[in-house]
């Protein structure tokens, strides 16, 4: 396993915490994988049903499970930087390294969070239904004003406030990575004078690798909330400035884990 240095706090001393995969039989490989394939099938199908009679009792229900699993897995979940997320909705742009990824958002990040996704996988009729389940919402990378209205429409209709989780990478890197970033998270926040929270993912890609059929493996994964950055001043110009200056936080809390 790795290890990952976490800076000082006001409250804490230097922190040095493992992460990624621990070692693990094969047997408990595929024990994790029978237990993941069975959780999502159950208590998929479960907050699809609460989602029919109350959405914010299947969100409540999908975190919960979210972390179900982790625990199920053998998998530590550790959240630091948690001062830095602002009172206001935010934008919030993790790196994406794995599918873990989401689980490991969904169930620990705080907040009235909610999954941003294409709108094309809204067409499947099944992934569709257990995506909306999970929060996610449908907009259109490439047309904020129209996220925009869409987003205005969900809070309008009971939703509330809530901070939306853009992956700028746009997919799954393949080694676990840090791809370059697509501005439509940055164009959105600019256009909605809404604050963005970069946060750094450490140790998913090796948790839940990709491309080994859906296999969780025990260890530890860190998610770190960096500090947010002000876009109220911004305008559409400054958005590729903005994307790089977040790329450029996340990748140097990225290369920490790599320097041990």
């Amino acid at each position: 396993m790795q290890e990952l240095r976490i800076p000082p706090q006001e409250w804490a001393d230097e922190l040095v915490t493992p992460i990624g995969a621990a070692d693990a039989s094969d047997l408990r490989i595929f024990l994790n994988r029978m237990i993941f394939r069975g959780m999502l099938f159950s208590c998929g199908s479960v907050a699809v049903g609460l989602h029919q009679v109350n959405q914010e009792i299947a969100w409540r229900w999908a975190k919960t499970s979210a972390r179900a699993l982790g625990v199920a897995a053998g998998v530590t979940v550790k959240l630091f930087g948690t001062k830095h997320l602002p009172s206001e909705p935010s934008i919030i742009t993790p790196n994406h390294a794995s599918h873990y990824d989401i689980a490991a958002l969904l169930g620990y990040l705080p907040g009235n969070n909610r999954f941003a996704a294409k709108r094309e996988l809204f067409k499947e009729p099944v992934l569709g239904m257990v995506m909306k389940t999970l929060g996610m919402v449908s907009i259109d990378r490439e047309d904020p004003r129209e996220s925009i209205e869409r987003l205005n429409r969900l809070e309008a209709h009971g939703h509330g406030a809530f901070s939306l989780i853009m992956f700028p990478e746009g997919t799954r890197s393949a080694e676990g990575g840090l791809q370059p970033f697509k501005k439509g998270a940055f164009s959105l926040a600019i256009q909605m004078k809404r604050p963005v929270v970069p946060v750094a993912i450490h140790g998913t890609s090796g948790v839940m690798p990709r491309g080994r059929y859906l296999s969780i493996r025990p260890g530890t994964v860190v998610i770190e909330v960096l500090p947010p950055i002000d876009t109220t001043s911004m305008t559409i110009d400054d958005r590729d400035a903005l994307r790089d200056d977040v790329r450029s936080r996340i990748a140097a809390r990225l290369a920490r884990a790599r320097e041990a």
